[in-house]
């Protein structure tokens, strides 16, 4: 049995067009939210807890935010997805699905999206998260007894 080259093998893999009800799965996440992605063929709507996503996220920033990675791969339009999403408020929210939908795209095909969507920061989780609180401490977590000068 002959040898394959590796680069013969990642031309396979990255050959992965979807057909009619393949989907690709993927999850984002964000602060305390998770989101569950299903990417499929489409024609570009894009479901958010059975809501389109301009309702869900009704504000003009977060439409920006949301199709950036379909902007930044050039398929604005081919793809539609459905998105489940739990915790944190809109704003973690909307950030796991901007991660999750990346990171589908990267899944669907590496060779021609990674690295604009490396470029673009969209693969990174952002780790920031609310400081725990200390104990000893009053209420939030930076939050000190005022101390006497004298």
């Amino acid at each position: 049995m002959p040898k394959r080259d590796k680069k013969e093998k990642n031309k396979n893999q990255s050959q992965s067009v979807l057909k009619k009800g393949d989907f690709v799965f993927a999850v984002g996440r964000r602060k305390t939210a998770v989101a569950r992605v299903r990417l499929f063929k489409g024609k570009g709507e894009i479901l958010v807890n059975d809501q389109p996503i301009n309702e869900y996220f009704s504000n003009q920033q977060a439409e920006l935010f949301y199709l950036k990675p379909f902007q930044v791969t050039d398929t604005l339009g081919k793809f539609h997805a459905t998105i489940k999403v739990e915790g944190s408020g809109l704003s973690g929210q909307l950030g796991a699905v901007v991660h999750g939908l990346a990171r589908a795209l990267d899944k669907l095909d590496k060779e021609a999206y990674h690295t604009a969507l490396k470029k673009n920061k969209l693969l990174t989780r952002d780790p920031r998260a609310k400081e725990r609180r200390k104990v000893g401490q009053m209420g939030k977590a930076r939050k000190k007894k005022q101390s006497p000068k004298r």
